[in-house]
């Protein structure tokens, strides 16, 4: 049987792919499982600098699989619940691995596919990607993440007005909401997410990680408490050896090699 989520790991990139392209990619219980679990080898992997995440087929993803959910009746309620109790784990470890998370979105980028893409610390799509919220026009309410990221990301007014009027976001409108770090044209998109990958690849990882701490744990702290964080992580970073690397090869005018 094929997974529902396939797992690549080369050269520090570790490739995450949603695989159930007959369905949209829609998450059921055995993907958000999957998902988990790829998600926690690509932790536990020292190898790993940095983590793509995109859809099989067609579309990234429709978001959560109605019909499996549908197909519960009576236990519909307990089937998500164990669902998301393993997706929001996954989407813990997104924020918690100490390596960059892209998102490469192509197709339709659905309810808790719009989510998911939320939730990665990079995000580049097709000219042709569409977003949509879609919990409401089926009476259900937001999840995988939505209700803390976009808030965030783009204010409470829009994310309000994705979700309760279900608004349909282009690509280059997502890129300008802030959703989207790039644009690219459709046929670019399998080798510009291997490009933005290569890039992080060969940057200085823990720097990457410690700055993706620094920013998420932002919202939490007060100001001093911040600052307090920013110079032990600073300190931190000059007593290793990619900061060594870094300053040395700006004074010599060179290129840094982390590695």
């Amino acid at each position: 049987m094929t997974s529902p989520v396939l797992l690549e790991i080369a050269n520090g990139i570790a490739s995450v792919t949603l695989n159930r392209p007959q369905n949209g990619n829609a998450i059921n219980l055995e993907l958000a499982r999957a998902l988990v679990h790829a998600m926690h080898n690509c932790e536990r992997d020292a190898s790993v600098r940095v983590v793509t995440l995109s859809g099989a087929g067609k579309m990234f993803c429709t978001g959560g699989d109605l019909k499996a959910i549908e197909s519960h009746g009576p236990a519909a309620a307990a089937y998500v619940r164990e669902l998301l109790a393993h997706l929001h784990e996954a989407l813990s470890s997104i924020a918690r691995i100490s390596v960059p998370v892209v998102a490469g979105v192509h197709g339709a980028a659905a309810g808790a596919g719009f989510s998911l893409a939320c939730a990665t610390d990079l995000a580049i799509a097709t000219q042709s990607s569409r977003f949509v919220m879609a919990y409401t026009k089926v009476g259900l309410t937001p999840d995988g993440s939505s209700t803390w990221y976009l808030p965030r990301t783009i204010g409470l007014r829009r994310a309000m007005q994705l979700t309760l009027l279900n608004r349909e976001l282009t690509a280059d409108e997502a890129r300008n909401w802030g959703i989207l770090s790039d644009v690219v044209a459709d046929d670019a998109h399998p080798a510009a997410l291997s490009s933005l990958a290569k890039q992080l690849a060969e940057g200085p990882t823990a720097s990457y990680g410690s700055a993706k701490r620094l920013f998420r744990e932002s919202f939490e702290n007060p100001l001093e408490t911040q600052l307090m964080h920013e110079m032990q992580s600073i300190c931190a970073a000059l007593d290793g050896g990619e900061a060594k690397a870094g300053m040395q090869a700006f004074l010599a005018k060179q290129q840094p090699k982390f590695h």
